[in-house]
């Protein structure tokens, strides 16, 4: 009898563990394979990708998606965690803002040899996969772009009639559509994210191709940039609100949409806002201006992509997956519910890029030969925190008048100056 019962529990043991292995995902016996998700921006973008898996589940019957929407503001955490506990998902949501983190765990596969034999090879931006590649020590291609994003400056159609190609004339627009006591030409962001921007127009107007020299030194307090933040500076209380200095986005972007602001420097991410404030006829979108000689810099915005965890077990259902998802049927999907730049090639020219005259000009813009494109050092674990707490409050100092332009870039350049020479030195460089 104990033998019976012994024999009994054995064969109960069998089936559960049989039923909960990740082969048989989506039920006992199903003969799936269930692979984990994370998506990095859980929330407003949840429908989007349950619509995706739930397509590329029906073209693949017997590969399973278990999606996790992961918070925006958690996901560095979470994923930290996961990789130190080896529970990290099969696929993940990842941009090149934290790309280097992971890499620098060794948490990630690398794509360059999927990429190769895949059916998506050479139909992603190569813009995208550049920006990805100078991410990391090695070069290689830990993320596949899905999307990116591009600064622009919104305006009002009825107060701009031409866009300004140069910063002079942007400056002079800035000016000639200030009216007293409240109607002004421009708003500057000088509260939370201010540090972006400002880098993302002062490499715009000097026209500098990169970060660091060849010393290693940052180029960020180069006389050029500096020229640019004095006459950005000179705006404030001028031709911009008072309340500037203290605007992060929601607070900058309600102010556009009273209608007494000609123009606002933001992403495209944007663009519902001023739909919802002002009606898609009467918002227009143009490029950061040209610098010396006519040549438009872009720096450029984080790359956001999926990345394929070492620890997958199911690899090869992973990069299927991820396959799928940068596809043109499903990168073009994803895109357009975002409103953001489609990484496929075949995508970007898809007829509702082509109607959004904003991304349109974004696409072309990155797309053009002549466009040099500027990537910030996000491979440095302190480049968030210098661009945020540690140097916001001295740009509002700077519009304040409380400290000169060239030294806060001086200040800003020490900081980075000396966050790559620990970064190179931790890397062997």
């Amino acid at each position: 009898m104990k033998m019976k019962v012994a024999w009994a529990a054995l064969a109960v043991l069998a089936v559960t563990a049989t039923g909960c292995g990740s082969d048989s995902g989506s039920g006992e016996g199903s003969g799936k394979t269930t692979i984990t998700f994370w998506d990095n921006n859980g929330g407003a973008r949840t429908p989007v990708y349950q619509e995706l898996i739930k397509r590329f589940e029906a073209a693949n019957p017997k590969i399973h998606v278990e999606y996790v929407g992961v918070p925006i503001a958690s996901v560095q955490q979470k994923y930290d965690t996961a990789v130190a506990g080896g529970d990290t998902p099969d696929v993940g949501g990842v941009t090149t803002s934290y790309l280097a983190n992971l890499t620098g765990q060794q948490a990630l596969e690398p794509a360059d040899e999927w990429l190769a034999k895949s059916s998506v090879n050479g139909r992603l931006a190569t813009p995208m996969l550049d920006s990805v590649r100078k991410t990391v020590p090695d070069g290689k291609l830990y993320l596949v772009p899905n999307t990116s994003n591009m600064d622009v400056v919104w305006y009002l159609k009825d107060r701009l009639q031409q866009a300004p190609q140069t910063w002079d004339e942007f400056f002079k627009d800035a000016d000639g559509l200030t009216r007293k006591p409240d109607q002004y030409g421009y708003t500057i962001r000088g509260g939370a994210g201010s540090i972006f921007q400002i880098l993302a127009e002062m490499y715009s107007y000097s026209g500098i191709g990169q970060f660091f020299d060849a010393s290693g030194r940052s180029t960020v307090n180069d006389p050029k940039n500096a020229e640019f933040l004095t006459r950005m500076a000179g705006l404030y209380k001028k031709d911009t609100p008072e309340a500037d200095v203290t605007n992060d986005f929601p607070k900058m972007v309600a102010a556009f949409g009273t209608g007494k602001i000609a123009m606002m420097h933001h992403n495209l991410g944007s663009y519902n806002d001023h739909v919802k404030a002002h009606g898609k006829d009467k918002i227009g979108a143009f490029a950061l201006p040209t610098g010396p000689g006519g040549r438009r810099t872009v720096v450029a915005n984080p790359v956001d992509g999926f990345a394929v965890f070492k620890n997958s077990e199911h690899k090869d259902a992973a990069w299927k997956f991820v396959e799928f998802l940068v596809s043109h049927d499903g990168n073009s999907y994803w895109n357009q519910q975002t409103g953001q730049i489609p990484a496929n090639t075949d995508a970007q020219g898809d007829s509702w890029v082509q109607g959004l005259d904003h991304l349109k000009t974004a696409v072309d813009t990155l797309n053009d030969p002549n466009t040099q494109v500027v990537s910030p050092p996000y491979y440095l674990p302190q480049f968030s925190s210098i661009t945020k707490a540690d140097t916001e409050p001295l740009f509002q100092k700077v519009l304040l008048g409380q400290m000169k332009p060239q030294e806060f870039l001086d200040t800003l350049a020490q900081k980075l100056t000396d966050a790559q020479a620990e970064w190179k030195k931790a890397n062997g460089g």
